[in-house]
């Protein structure tokens, strides 16, 4: 199998690119509010000629607040929160066992998470149980690991400090920290992880090894 190192990008990356997760231990703590949709009609306001009443306004607007943001969305999430670190640094904790986590915010829609990851700890490969997500690198780096088309083979990305990525529901990788020192991430998933799949990677490409869920987070 070919490897294949990617250029960096610390400005903007496709919406099939990374996210972070994989078997993780910490608690669970926030809560947040559903984003207001913009073009959704308030419920109660007076129906236009030709349109539907505040029922059918009221279950649009139900259905819109279910619906999972975009990875570019989530992107934004995550970059907005990295450049506010009081809002995070001083939760930040290291675990020598395996990568620590704590969810930030958790809605309908979409829920964060901070991690952190010290040399040497890794997710192996996994997806996100149909989510989309996206990451930022807030302190430190990391490397990702992804299987690209068939004349690409592996392809391995460094992912520093200010560096974030966005993925679609499809997206299966690798994210490990190959550095000196402890790295700092955030990421968003819409809607929130309910599963997620492990795999192992053999000559012949990704081979699924276990699934886990929420009750082991």
């Amino acid at each position: 199998m070919s490897l294949h190192l990617v250029p960096d990008d610390p400005t903007t990356t496709p919406d099939t690119g990374t996210g972070a997760t994989g078997t993780r231990t910490g608690t669970v703590t926030g809560s947040g509010t559903v984003p207001v949709r913009a073009g959704v009609p308030a419920t109660g306001a007076p129906a236009s000629p030709g349109t539907a009443g505040p029922a059918t306004a009221t279950a649009t607007a139900l259905e819109e607040a279910r619906a999972p943001l975009t990875p570019s969305a989530l992107r934004a999430v995550v970059r907005e929160l990295a450049e506010q670190p009081d809002q995070w640094i001083h939760l930040v904790r290291l675990s020598t066992d395996e990568r620590w986590y704590q969810r930030l915010l958790s809605d309908d829609d979409h829920e964060v998470w901070l991690i952190s990851w010290l040399p040497g700890q890794s997710t192996g490969f996994h997806d996100h149980g149909g989510s989309r997500g996206a990451f930022t690198v807030a302190l430190g780096e990391l490397e990702e690991l992804s299987l690209g088309g068939p004349d690409q083979g592996l392809l391995i990305r460094r992912i520093p400090a200010g560096t974030a990525r966005a993925f679609g529901p499809e997206y299966v990788h690798d994210v490990r920290n190959t550095a000196s020192g402890p790295a700092v991430t955030l990421h968003a998933y819409s809607p929130p992880l309910g599963t997620m799949a492990h795999y192992d990677l053999r000559a012949g490409g990704l081979v699924r090894t276990s699934t886990e869920g929420p009750e082991q987070w």
